[in-house]
């Protein structure tokens, strides 16, 4: 049996209905396997919960911001509630631990499927934190775990996406736009894996790999913006 007494101390709120909670950490795997259990799976606390954290942080960037035009605060927003962001607060409640999962998902633990599941599973928690409490203890949470974190990603351009952000860059500092190459393909056509050369002009910078060609682009960025220090 889960102690989630622990979680609530973890996120310094005590529920009401200690259900909500529960519920909110329930994979669709685990109910695939345990069809007996007393609650459902997270997804609608997931759906209440993405919703919620959504205008928590666009009133909280349209409160702050007055002078930044909104298609910044779009790119901040987005920052903020991906599921990058979503995955490290879940690392940083111990989210994973308190996982209902099947014996399958079990195992897969360094996988991006995890990632996702556990991303998901911090909207459904947000999701029952605003059932539970209400919109303001919603709120202290997403600003504790996630606003709080806005600064780091302003200072450092986080905002863009590594594509856009070595495109900026490479245009700023060595006035040229970089572009993409499809080095290989393997793999069967419903599982392919792709290798992509990022140039400036004919030099290879990095090679990134993907499961799409943007994938593989991204990858490439995120290798060239580590390579050349940006």
């Amino acid at each position: 049996m889960k102690d989630f007494s622990k979680l609530e101390e973890i996120i310094k709120i005590k529920f009401k209905n200690l259900d909500y909670l529960r519920q909110s950490v329930v994979h669709r795997s685990y109910i695939n396997e345990h069809a007996n259990f007393a609650l459902g799976h997270n997804e609608r606390l997931e759906f209440l919960g993405d919703a919620v954290l959504e205008i928590i942080v666009t009133e909280y960037l349209f409160k702050n911001f007055p002078d930044t035009p909104e298609g910044d605060l779009t790119n901040w927003r987005a920052s903020l509630v991906n599921s990058k962001m979503l995955a490290l607060v879940a690392n940083e409640i111990k989210l994973e631990k308190f996982l209902y999962l099947s014996k399958g998902e079990s195992k897969d633990k360094n996988s991006k499927a995890r990632q996702y599941i556990v991303a998901n599973a911090v909207e459904a928690v947000i999701g029952a934190i605003y059932l539970d409490q209400g919109i303001r203890a919603a709120a202290k949470f997403v600003k504790e775990h996630m606003l709080s974190k806005l600064e780091h990603i302003l200072s450092n351009q986080l905002f863009l996406d590594p594509k856009s952000k070595f495109q900026e860059k490479a245009q700023e500092i060595h006035k040229a736009t970089p572009h993409y190459k499809v080095l290989s393909e393997s793999g069967p056509d419903h599982d392919k894996i792709f290798e992509v050369g990022l140039y400036l002009g004919d030099k290879i910078i990095s090679k990134g790999k993907g499961s799409s060609k943007q994938e593989a682009q991204v990858d490439a960025a995120e290798k060239g913006i580590k390579k050349k220090k940006w």
